[in-house]
């Protein structure tokens, strides 16, 4: 029996979330950041059902090189009727050249009446011929006792003599698995402690139908499961698995078990983030220790706190998963909150004075449809503006854009834009694909033979919000703008009447804000 395990199955159970296809080249990718993470065991499909998991497995054996994790096949157990060595499944998980295969075995009597079609006994034999074939050809081998929770409901004596028919054949490891996701904590741990009576190492596999997959799985291990399953961000099928991230950061800061390989912990936020890319799904802002607003604070009762010890109102230190503190200006900040944002972009506003103006200013902006929480540059230049500090390097004389059904290999839209620079007037044309693009397009030829870093200056996101849809096509405008110089990215609003008015405004500050940064 070995010790604690951490295995990743976001490869295979993760792969099966709506919206997910992950080529061989995204699994060796996610491999490789799953590695840097620490987690002993990755699952990387299923070889021979599926042709793209056999490939990868080819694939992993030339080019993948793994320091913490242990690369691992996932099959099934022999058929039924079938000799385990003429079962091709079988044989393709030897193919696969892992030291480690996990099968996956019913242990629910209505799952081998009803979708294997055979008897109890052969199903154990299954278990049992599939465990012993693996392990004479050299494999460690862990068993998905499949269904186990419900069918320990139904058939107590069954489920648990699937679990010893595992453990009798040679498997290392049985794991607990909670397929349909709707069991409660409470419900887990009586379970877990009877299995565990058998003598074989336990593990616990949990879905999140009841959004307790990762409760559940804490809950085993406290009554002696060594062996976790789940997937980065909680991938996979209906709600997802067990979001591996936030179990291991649980066991290790709080249930003080070192499951991670000594300063792994610190990358999760960057693999869960890096990994979401690859899978082309983001992380949830709300996301548990890695999410972009686990540790945001926008109330300024908080804020105020905050400024005397951040623990009074963070359950950790950031930093040990990687992330760090964000604090949020919106009409609800007070004034520490105002100081604190001040000071991470690199202001003094210890004044009293200054910083309640500043307080005062952005509420009652916010109050005209502002939102600042995520508009770091635009707010930069409302402290810059009421301390002196901005250097107009233009002023805008006038703009207009005209827009057009007729598209022109040049776009739809047409702008001109009249600039005041250093004394001498500019008033040029841009054309783009759409009002902003054309804008855009004119404010950089008005800008770039004074100030030539605007030709690197790139429009990388575009949001709009309808405010105060009650009003119908009257309604306020919001716009939030991502810029990037290929260096740094940084985000701006605008807010108007219509959609191009809060464009321009949001337009204006990125280039005001990427020009104060020369």
């Amino acid at each position: 029996m070995s010790g604690f395990h951490v295995y990743d199955t976001t490869l295979r159970d993760g792969a099966q979330q709506e919206g997910v296809r992950l080529t061989v080249a995204d699994k060796l990718r996610i491999a490789g950041f799953l590695d840097q993470l620490g987690v002993g065991f990755i699952e990387g499909g299923w070889p021979g059902a599926n042709p793209n998991d056999t490939a990868f497995f080819a694939a992993a054996a030339e080019r993948l090189e793994l320091r913490n994790a242990v690369l691992t096949a996932f099959g099934s157990t022999r058929k039924a009727g079938v000799a385990v060595a003429d079962d091709p499944l079988v044989q393709a998980l030897l193919d696969a050249g892992t030291q480690v295969v996990c099968i996956v075995a019913k242990s629910h009597d209505e799952h081998v009446y009803r979708a294997l079609k055979t008897t109890l006994e052969e199903n154990l034999a299954m278990v049992r011929d599939t465990v012993a074939h693996l392990r004479r050809h050299g494999r460690r081998v862990f068993v998905d006792c499949e269904h186990f929770f419900d069918g320990y409901r139904a058939n107590p004596e069954y489920a648990m003599q699937v679990v010893a028919a595992a453990a009798e054949a040679g498997a290392e490891v049985a794991v607990l698995c909670d397929t349909n996701g709707g069991m409660l904590p409470t419900g887990i741990g009586p379970v877990v402690a009877q299995a565990a009576k058998i003598g074989v190492q336990l593990g616990i596999h949990c879905h999140n139908d009841t959004g307790c997959a990762v409760a559940n799985t804490l809950a085993a291990v406290e009554a002696g499961a060594t062996h976790v399953q789940g997937t980065i961000n909680g991938h996979g099928e209906r709600t997802g698995n067990a979001d591996l991230i936030t179990i291991a950061a649980d066991l290790q800061l709080k249930m003080g078990r070192q499951v991670l390989p000594e300063g792994c912990l610190a990358e999760a936020t960057r693999v869960a983030h890096a990994i979401a890319g690859v899978v082309n799904m983001p992380v949830s802002g709300r996301q548990p220790y890695v999410g972009h607003s686990a540790f945001a604070h926008k109330a300024g009762l908080h804020a105020s706190a905050i400024k005397v010890d951040s623990g009074l109102y963070q359950h950790i230190d950031p930093e040990l998963v990687g992330n760090g503190m964000r604090m949020l200006v919106s009409d609800m900040a007070g004034r520490a909150n105002i100081q604190i944002k001040g000071e991470e972009l690199g202001y003094d506003l210890s004044n009293r004075e200054l910083a309640a103006r500043i307080t005062e200013t952005v509420k009652a902006r916010e109050l005209e449809g502002y939102s600042y929480e995520s508009a770091d540059a635009s707010f930069e230049l409302l402290i810059r503006d009421e301390l002196g500090l901005n250097q107009e390097f233009f002023e805008v004389v006038s703009w207009r854009v005209l827009t057009s059904h007729a598209v022109s290999p040049e776009g739809d839209s047409e702008a001109v834009v009249k600039v005041a620079v250093g004394g001498r007037h500019e008033a040029l044309v841009g054309e783009g694909q759409g009002p902003l693009n054309a804008l855009d397009v004119a404010l950089r030829k008005s800008l770039v033979s004074a100030y030539p870093q605007v030709e690197s200056f790139e429009l990388t996101d575009y949001r709009v919000r309808i405010l105060d849809t009650g009003h119908g096509t009257d309604a306020v405008v919001r716009t939030l703008i991502d810029t990037t110089d290929g260096q740094r990215t940084w985000t701006t609003v605008g807010v108007g009447t219509n959609v191009i008015e809060a464009s321009w405004e949001a337009l204006h500050d990125a280039y005001r804000w990427g020009l104060q940064q020369r």
